[in-house]
């Protein structure tokens, strides 16, 4: 655990948010399995209800059943974890981190957009510009990679800041989104573990957990908004300029397309990867999981 108690500033985080989500509940855990987890349980025991129309019966019944002040909710709510102990990833992956050495939360709110292709997208541009603020003639130290990683932009394949890990399930006519974050607050200890990790300390030495929170949690929930109304193509260009994959040779887990170089995205926020023979794929993020080649470059 950390040395000095975390000081979230929890009150502060929800004057700031409140009036762009109004019934935002801000909450912190010292421990729990996954927020994301616990939030899409505590929705669970409301939307049956909801699609009903009657979500203040579905309250009254989900009472103490599910974790959390508000055990069935369909509010949003930013939920903070000091540790959590089962994180989740990606396609089943495990997210592990130190009590105090990184970021977790989830934010929940619902959301109707016209499209849900691209919003991890949009979310991870969220984090980079709050944590690198774009400068004109600077080159941008954080990158995102397709679909779901923040990266440290110092090498060829570059070094994992931090993953996104979105989850929805149905709320009456719309759907409440869970968005799960994670970031990589202090180094690992020990040089060997160091490869391909990445930890905000390094450029900026004094970051604690919350002094992150801080920085990020209005730019992404004004991004997940801003996604809401205008889609991926409200944010294509800025996803554009932290794109590590364009231009780069990949290789992917789909059998027509083993392997091809990325061209960026559509303006769904799908892939586009060209194979050898020049066919072109569009490619969805819930079907494949894409990685730098070893030399990282086009072929």
């Amino acid at each position: 655990m950390p040395d000095h108690p975390l000081r979230w500033g929890a009150e502060a985080l929800w004057e700031q948010l409140s009036p762009l989500l109004p019934g935002l509940s801000v909450e912190v855990v010292a421990r729990i399995s996954s927020t994301n987890t616990a939030l899409l349980e505590r929705a669970r025991v409301v939307a049956p209800a909801a699609e009903e129309g009657d979500v203040a019966q579905a309250r009254r019944s989900g009472e103490g059943t599910a974790f959390g002040r508000r055990a069935a909710d369909l509010q949003p709510c930013l939920l903070v974890a000091e540790h959590q102990t089962h994180g989740r990833g990606r396609q089943g992956r495990v997210w592990q981190a130190a009590p105090g050495a990184s970021l977790t939360f989830s934010l929940a709110l619902p959301l109707a957009p016209p499209d849900w292709s691209g919003l991890s997208l949009a979310v991870g541009v969220a984090l980079a510009d709050a944590l690198d603020p774009p400068a004109d003639g600077t080159v941008a130290r954080l990158g995102v990679k397709w679909p779901n990683d923040l990266l440290v932009l110092d090498g060829d394949a570059g070094r994992k800041l931090g993953g996104i890990l979105i989850e929805t399930v149905a709320a009456g006519a719309r759907r409440l989104a869970v968005i799960g974050v994670g970031i990589n607050v202090t180094p690992l200890s020990g040089a060997a573990d160091n490869a391909g990790y990445a930890s905000v300390q390094e450029f900026d030495r004094e970051a604690t957990a919350p002094q992150v929170l801080a920085r990020v949690a209005q730019p992404l929930v004004a991004a997940v908004l801003r996604f809401e109304r205008e889609g991926f193509a409200g944010i294509a260009a800025d996803f554009a300029r932290r794109d590590v994959l364009r231009g780069r040779a990949v290789r992917t887990t789909l059998p027509e397309v083993p392997e091809g170089v990325a061209l960026g995205v559509t303006t769904a926020g799908a892939l586009r990867v060209q194979a050898p023979g020049g066919t072109v794929h569009d490619v969805g993020s819930g079907e494949v999981s894409v990685r730098l080649r070893p030399d990282g470059e086009t072929p």
